[in-house]
């Protein structure tokens, strides 16, 4: 392997994309030189000039970067972000952090989901974490400031302000509201 193309894979060089493909002997999987995905040993890296020759020796094409040229529809793609979301509310989750895990630019990405979902991923992600907590608090004796660390907001006076700017309440008038 060219020098080049192994330090184009290391400094995921868009420069690069449509040159060559590379591809991991380990997973069978062939990216684009730009892709974010874990830096594979370089002994375990196959060049290919082309997808299709990529795709002749039964690599699949990374879901990630999409060297297939295959593009997700908006409605997909944002289902996609929705329920990773959804799985990981309780980890630190930024647009940035969104933006590189699909593959986007942030901006891209907000505009997107706006568009599609009607909230952005920031708001849709508040919502989620505050059902959750919502949940937590009815089912659970837990101390308030655990179920904010426990829905990904570990700020406990953040939490509360954004509870009850989300519900009307705070959450131990939320918690005492459940027997009535």
């Amino acid at each position: 392997m060219q020098e080049r193309f192994w330090q184009a894979i290391v400094a995921n060089d868009a420069a690069y994309d449509g040159t060559f493909y590379y591809a991991v002997t380990t997973t069978g999987i062939f990216c684009r030189p730009s892709c974010k995905s874990r830096l594979p040993k370089k002994e375990n890296v196959r060049i290919f000039g082309d997808r299709q020759a990529a795709i002749s020796e039964n690599y699949r094409p990374c879901k990630r970067c999409r060297p297939d040229g295959m593009r997700l529809p908006d409605e997909e793609w944002v289902a996609l972000m929705t329920a990773h979301i959804e799985e990981r509310y309780a980890e630190p989750l930024t647009l940035s952090i969104l933006a590189e895990q699909f593959y986007a630019s942030s901006y891209h990405l907000q505009r997107t989901f706006k568009r599609v979902k009607g909230v952005t991923p920031l708001t849709y992600l508040q919502q989620v974490r505050i059902e959750a907590a919502k949940w937590l608090l009815l089912e659970t004796d837990a101390p308030v400031n655990a179920i904010g660390v426990q829905v990904g907001i570990p700020n406990a006076a953040h939490f509360a302000t954004l509870f009850q700017k989300k519900t009307g309440l705070s959450p131990t008038e939320f918690r005492q509201n459940k027997s009535t």
